[in-house]
């Protein structure tokens, strides 16, 4: 039976704790009302983009392009967003089964990490990362995702890759997020499945229009998906420290009640012992 001291001392470092994990949820739920907003905010826009490349693409008629090429060869590259940091409950490790599943081949597949826990993941099981962005996962701006679109848009038209995906997280409420797989290069059915457009009058051409259009298409797609995994990697974080502060309160309980008990049978085990001496001498 544990003594009393060992009882407080892990009653005393449960508290600890527990405070971190209350701090850490309350962090998490402030900075998720920002990604929130953020998130929401882009969508509009990110769907519009959608719909104008769409609308170009089905004027444009036979069209020519770097990223509309499809490439025989190369390998098959991957863009994983996740997290940089842990704590997160199952956010990262959902969205690392997903983008396993979609790199069956470790040979012929190779991964662009986003957040230092998707480069150790992949690492360690002996993928090939080819590149990593870090620090960018909590607070992602539309410079990071110019820089990885352009870093993708290189390595597609050099030949290095084949086709590129992009596996993250979206984000559908406080409580619920989605790992997705997304194909972004090459561009493929940009008119969609609706069958009218707007109509508009494109200068010089909707070709070249369009030519300009798809790194910024691109671009957007990107930004959206990081600001979608940011809320995603929050809400899961604060629903993570949530639970552990909860857990850590049950914990205490069942110490303080432990300890209760012990302290009782001290006291009647002495009781005994002085009664049992007593009795002795008389």
């Amino acid at each position: 039976m544990a003594s009393l001291q060992d009882i407080r001392r892990r009653i005393k470092s449960v508290k600890s704790i527990q405070q971190i994990t209350n701090a850490m949820n309350m962090v998490a739920t402030s900075r998720l009302r920002r990604a929130k907003e953020a998130a929401v905010a882009n969508k509009p826009y990110a769907d519009k983009m959608a719909q104008v490349v769409s609308d170009i693409a089905a004027s444009a008629g036979d069209f020519s392009h770097p990223l509309l090429e499809v490439h025989p060869e190369g390998k098959r590259l991957i863009l994983v967003l996740a997290s940089d940091k842990g704590l997160a409950g199952a956010y990262a490790s959902n969205a690392f089964k997903e983008a396993a599943a979609q790199a069956e081949d470790k040979a012929d597949t190779e991964i662009i990490a986003v957040g230092r826990k998707t480069e150790a993941f992949f690492k360690n099981r002996g993928y090939d990362v080819v590149q990593s962005y870090l620090g960018i996962s909590e607070r992602p701006s539309y410079d990071n995702a110019r820089d990885i679109a352009v870093d993708l848009m290189n390595r597609f038209t050099s030949g290095e890759g084949r086709e590129i995906c992009m596996v993250y997280t979206r984000f559908v409420s406080a409580i619920s997020c989605v790992p997705e797989t997304v194909r972004l290069l090459p561009f493929c059915n940009l008119e969609g499945d609706c069958g009218t457009h707007a109509e508009y009058i494109y200068e010089p051409s909707a070709a070249e229009v369009l030519g300009f259009m798809l790194p910024q298409y691109l671009v957007t797609t990107i930004y959206a998906a990081l600001l979608q995994a940011a809320a995603s990697e929050l809400s899961s974080r604060m629903n993570a420290m949530s639970n552990a502060t909860d857990n850590a309160q049950e914990l205490i309980a069942k110490l303080d009640l432990h300890y209760n008990k012990v302290r009782q049978a001290n006291i009647t085990r002495e009781i005994t012992e002085i009664v049992g001496g007593a009795e002795a001498l008389k």
